[in-house]
């Protein structure tokens, strides 16, 4: 027995990051794809030896081999395919963000519970070893108890954007954001993870470049479950890059990156040890191999549904500020979006 999947948007993240790991799981088969672009979804097709592809996404939902789908496509189609999905009676593994705004997110959880169906999100940090370690370091006391979190973030400004023709990252209308969304929704999810729920979320967001409409300057404060402060400030118009998650304790500092694959570093009194913790080569396999344990009845998987909701709501109240409400509907008027007046 084995999970046959679809893929609803073969773009590049299903080139080696998630197509290949649904195809090598144990317990899975990538048997369709689909595009819109109907050259496009052929070759990937027959690059990656997928037996069906399609144009459209009725047509791969509805195909009776194909057992789960995973919705790649850019956010502003989760909700609409996830619900097809759902009502097709058929598990969903959706890309991150889960959508561009929490209540979105709470659509789609209602229409899976509804038909008790699962619905899982590509927050893929939860299945990778380096992460399984910070965890584990963090559950055995390794760190005392916990005084603060921060998180630091920054990349250079995208100079050279064309408002008429915008990367889908930078339309809020397909992504609910800017790379905040994109980006910092690792972060956050990963925080939640290790930490549980985040409490007290505060923050603020501002588009210092001007190259477009969106937030590219973002800064919060929250507390974990256990009393830890916690900050975090994300960059997106810098002059040089920074990704660092540091973690300071009574007993000791962890720094690690988020993106990166740089060391784990533990520091105590004692000194440093670093933990040389590689990625894998298909870098969703972990928590796909997970999905798929889950859907034959033989695991858990750690990244839901109910878990990525999470995640999109501490992102809702973060950005409220900027966009003046993160209610669906809100990308369509950007003239009143009071954080491009500041």
């Amino acid at each position: 027995m084995s999970v046959r999947w679809g893929i609803l948007g073969c773009g590049n993240v299903c080139e080696v990051k998630s197509g290949p790991a649904l195809q090598s799981a144990r317990g899975s088969e990538l048997v369709a794809v689909m595009r819109r672009d109907a050259r496009l979804v052929a070759d990937f097709a027959q690059r990656h030896g997928v037996g069906t592809h399609c144009d459209t996404a009725e047509q791969l939902i509805w195909d009776p081999n194909v057992t789960a789908v995973y919705i790649a496509t850019p956010p502003g189609n989760h909700l609409e395919l996830a619900l097809q999905v759902a009502a097709a009676g058929k598990p969903a593994y959706v890309e991150k963000p889960m959508a561009r705004c929490y209540a979105e997110c709470r659509q789609m959880l209602e229409a899976f519970e509804q038909a008790q169906l699962p619905l899982f999100v590509a927050y893929y940090r939860r299945g990778l070893e380096r992460f399984l370690l910070v965890k584990r370091l963090l559950d055995a006391g390794r760190l005392g108890t916990i005084r603060s979190v921060d998180v630091r973030y920054a990349s250079a400004a995208r100079v050279g954007l064309d408002r008429s023709r915008l990367p889908w990252r930078f339309d809020a209308r397909h992504s609910g954001g800017g790379l905040f969304l994109d980006l910092a929704s690792h972060s956050l999810d990963l925080l939640d993870f290790l930490f549980g729920p985040l409490c007290d979320v505060r923050g603020q967001g501002r588009n210092v470049a001007k190259l477009c409409d969106v937030e590219d300057f973002v800064e919060l404060s929250f507390t974990t479950s256990a009393g830890a402060r916690g900050t975090g400030k994300w960059n997106f118009a810098s002059a040089k890059r920074e990704d660092l998650i540091t973690i300071a304790g009574s007993a000791g500092v962890l720094r690690f990156s988020t993106f990166g694959d740089t060391d784990v570093e533990h520091e105590t009194p004692s000194g440093v040890e670093a933990y040389a913790v590689p990625n894998p080569p298909h870098i969703q396999q972990p928590l796909i191999q997970s999905v798929v344990d889950s859907l034959l009845g033989r695991g858990t998987c750690p990244s839901t549904g109910a878990s990525a909701a999470r995640t999109s709501e501490v992102m809702d109240r973060v950005l409220s500020n900027y966009y003046g409400s993160r209610e669906p509907g809100f990308w369509n008027e950007p003239a009143r979006w009071p954080g491009l007046s500041v």
